[in-house]
C-alpha cells in the first residue's frame, strides 16, 4: 500500500473507519498520520495517531483490547480509510463492543460477541463461570460436548421435535469454546469456506 499517495487533511491525518472482519458492524472511528499507518502495516496492530494526546496510539495498548489489522482499503477520493480487523476485547473504552449503538445489529455480531467471552474467561477465569470451567477441563471435555451436541442437533433434525435451532445453537457455542481452546477463530473457518468457493 503506498500511503504517501493518500489525501491526508492540512494537519497530516486521515480518518480511518475500524470495521469488525467478521460481521462487518462498524466498531469506531480514529485518525490516523502516515506513522500510525506505517506501524499499523508493520506490526498489524491497529494504531491511530491521538488528537488530544499528539502521539502514536496503539489500540489497546493499556487495556489490551487489541485490534488486529486484516486488511485496509482507501475510498474513491483517498481520504479515508476502511480498516477491517480482529477484535481481541471490547473496542469501545466503555466495555462496549463498538463505539456506535446501533439497535439493528448484524447477525455475525453475536459470534464476536461470543469469541470475546471466551476470551476474557480463558485470560481471567471467573468462579461459577460455564465457559471458564468448560476450558478448564480442556480439549477433550470440550471436544466431547461438540460430539455430544452434535448428537443431539441431528437427533432434533431427525424427530422433528421443534429443538433443531435450539440444538445448533448448542453446538455452535461449544464449537466456537474448542476453536478458540486451540487458539484458532471463527474467522479461521469463514476463511477455509470462502478458500473452498474459490476453487
Amino acid at each position: 500500500m503506498d500511503i504517501d499517495n493518500l489525501n491526508y487533511d492540512d494537519k497530516g491525518l486521515i480518518p480511518a473507519i475500524i470495521q469488525d472482519s467478521i460481521s462487518f458492524n462498524v466498531l469506531m472511528l480514529g485518525y490516523m498520520n502516515k506513522d500510525s499507518l506505517q506501524q499499523t502495516l508493520n506490526t498489524g496492530e491497529v494504531t491511530f495517531f491521538s488528537r488530544s494526546k499528539q502521539r502514536l496510539w496503539t489500540k489497546g495498548e493499556t487495556s489490551g483490547n487489541k485490534l488486529l489489522l486484516k486488511s485496509i482499503e482507501f475510498d474513491c477520493d483517498k481520504d479515508a480509510l476502511l480498516i477491517k480487523a480482529e477484535q481481541l476485547g471490547p473496542t469501545c473504552h466503555l466495555e462496549n463492543y463498538s463505539c456506535f449503538k446501533s439497535e439493528k445489529k448484524n447477525s455475525f455480531s453475536i459470534i464476536t460477541e461470543l469469541e470475546a467471552v471466551i476470551d476474557k474467561r480463558k485470560d481471567q477465569p471467573i468462579e461459577k463461570s460455564y465457559v471458564a470451567s468448560l476450558l478448564d477441563k480442556g480439549v477433550k471435555e470440550i471436544a466431547k460436548k461438540v460430539t455430544e451436541e452434535a448428537g443431539e442437533t441431528s437427533i432434533a433434525a431427525v424427530t422433528n421435535d421443534g429443538r433443531l435451532v435450539d440444538e445448533s445453537a448448542d453446538l455452535l457455542f461449544h464449537l466456537l469454546v474448542l476453536l478458540k481452546n486451540q487458539n484458532y477463530s471463527f474467522e479461521d473457518v469463514l476463511k477455509e469456506l470462502n478458500n473452498r468457493s474459490s476453487n
